[in-house]
């Protein structure tokens, strides 16, 4: 069975130095936690050095994420760097025809099916590594936000712990000098 998400590698592996560019678009579809805006685009490009498999390319999308005070559904672009180094095994071919080079694999989710790459399974990676942490609304920590208001959610409550209160208005230039 043919997969579309594999990107054959044994060429490169196989003659160190030499370089293969692909461009990439993928919806990634079978990923039920990721809701993507446009596809996820970009250049993958992998070279072999004989002993490391080093595949880097840039990408980028846009995505609907929660926003992390009042939850509404916002869209975020989001653009990464990929740069990862995978071990080699073996010699390659070209230079011994008894043996053949392959990716020595160490993960725990693979991203490898012999020579081949699982293409999404390594983008969906990178890209969840790169979504924000918080995302926000265009209302932020600080603006008045109607869907925060709607569901309750009080703003001072949403800055973190009450006993911290008194250190933040201190730092803020509240209170005076001597007053801790």
């Amino acid at each position: 069975m043919r997969r579309d998400d594999l990107l054959d590698l044994n060429d490169v592996l196989q003659h160190p130095g030499r370089r293969i560019a692909v461009e990439v678009a993928t919806d990634l579809e079978s990923e039920e936690d990721l809701d993507l805006v446009e596809p996820l685009e970009g250049e993958l490009e992998a070279v072999s050095t004989g002993n490391l498999l080093l595949i880097t390319g840039q990408f980028k999308t846009k995505c609907v994420l929660e926003c992390a005070r009042c939850t509404a559904p916002i869209e975020c672009p989001v653009e990464f760097e990929v740069d990862e180094q995978f071990p080699v095994e073996g010699t390659p071919s070209m230079l011994n025809p008894q043996d053949s080079a392959k990716v020595a694999v160490e993960e725990d989710f693979p991203l490898f099916e012999g020579n081949q790459l699982m293409v999404e399974a390594l983008l969906r990676q990178d890209l969840l590594i790169n979504l924000p942490v918080q995302a926000l609304c265009p209302h932020g920590w600080d603006g008045e936000c109607p869907h925060a208001k709607e569901r309750g959610v009080d703003l001072e409550k949403a800055h973190g712990h009450p006993e911290l209160q008194h250190l933040a208005e201190k730092l803020k230039g509240k209170l005076p000098e001597g007053d801790a």
